[in-house]
């Protein structure tokens, strides 16, 4: 039923229009579809007069990149949890409960990666170190991860944090740690308080120093990894490292109706493809019989569901399962 609502739906929207249409446009057609299609989430307005191309950049993730040399295989006789959600398990690390904003630059693919870091740190230090890693510093300075601004690999990201190491830093303004990011958060968004979106920002250079509010030198501030690995593409692989380590990075191909997520579970309905984008995946549930994947994006808190969103879990959607790495911090 649902593929013949999306091929009716393709079919009238290429009646009315030739070409690239834009997606403000048709946005509420697209919402009125998806609503009425029944399906597992609930679509609304996230975005509003921002440029198509705009849109494209945020999803600065290239995908089937390379990969790292090992992939973690854990015992599959553990028994799990029906959900889990490390913000309840470990409650004394701030971090997994924080909802980033890259701004105007593709740089998902870093903020995946020090966004799951710091929680791993915290988690593994059982609360005793609790830092905030800079995606300045992985951005600016990490030049086998890509292109900055313009895309990177998650995988050379956690590779790069064993190698070189990563130092702190917090949101744009708060002059939290060694290099707080310096892109401006943007309202990609509707009813929101920040500055409009503009096109895409330059590359932060790479500075080795540190803000003069922070006292611990560059060097001394670096926080390494002890190693870096792939997941498996198997959902009990996903849970079981996410229930032993804590959350971890993910990679996925986003659709147009993915930026119209407001509730539910996540899946594909309609729509063109905008590119790969990196997230940090915290943990697992069930939602009326739908299992999921619980999600954390770097669009602000007012994207989607304060800044979350469930992905259904289980046969890679979009190819979250297939592209997932974690790592262990040098404690």
């Amino acid at each position: 039923m649902l593929r013949m609502w999306r091929l009716c739906f393709l079919s009238a929207l290429l009646s009315i229009t030739c070409g690239r249409p834009q997606l403000s446009a048709r946005s509420h057609d697209m919402i009125n579809f998806i609503n009425t299609a029944k399906t597992t989430w609930t679509a609304g307005v996230n975005f509003q007069d921002v440029k198509y191309e705009h849109l494209k950049s945020l999803c600065g993730t290239m995908l089937k990149g390379p990969r790292l040399p090992d992939t973690v295989k854990h015992a599959t006789n553990m028994k799990l949890p029906a959900s889990f959600d490390p913000r309840t398990e470990w409650p004394y690390c701030k971090t997994i409960s924080q909802i980033r904003d890259q701004g105007s630059c593709g740089s998902c693919w870093a903020f995946g990666a020090v966004e799951a870091i710091s929680d791993r740190i915290c988690i593994h230090s059982k609360g005793n170190v609790s830092v905030e890693i800079s995606a300045e510093d992985l951005l600016s300075c990490c030049e086998e991860c890509g292109f900055g601004c313009s895309g990177g690999y998650p995988s050379e990201a956690w590779d790069y944090w064993t190698k070189s190491g990563l130092v702190t830093g917090g949101l744009y303004g708060s002059n939290v740690g060694c290099r707080p990011y310096t892109i401006p958060p943007c309202e990609h968004h509707v009813n929101g308080t920040r500055p409009p979106c503009s096109g895409e920002q330059d590359t932060p250079q790479c500075n080795a120093a540190c803000i003069p509010q922070y006292s611990v030198p560059y060097k001394q501030d670096k926080h390494f990894g002890y190693k870096a690995y792939n997941l498996p593409s198997d959902q009990q692989q996903i849970m079981t490292e996410l229930h032993s380590g804590g959350p971890v990075e993910a990679a996925f191909t986003v659709y147009e109706d993915f930026l119209l997520y407001k509730s539910g579970v996540y899946q594909h309905v309609t729509g063109s493809e905008l590119g790969g984008h990196a997230v940090k995946v915290l943990g697992w549930g069930e939602e009326n019989g739908t299992p999921y994947w619980l999600v954390a994006n770097s669009w602000n808190s007012d994207w989607g569901d304060n800044g979350y969103f469930k992905i259904v879990r289980g046969r890679d959607e979009c190819g979250i399962e297939s592209e997932m790495v974690a790592g262990v911090p040098q404690l």
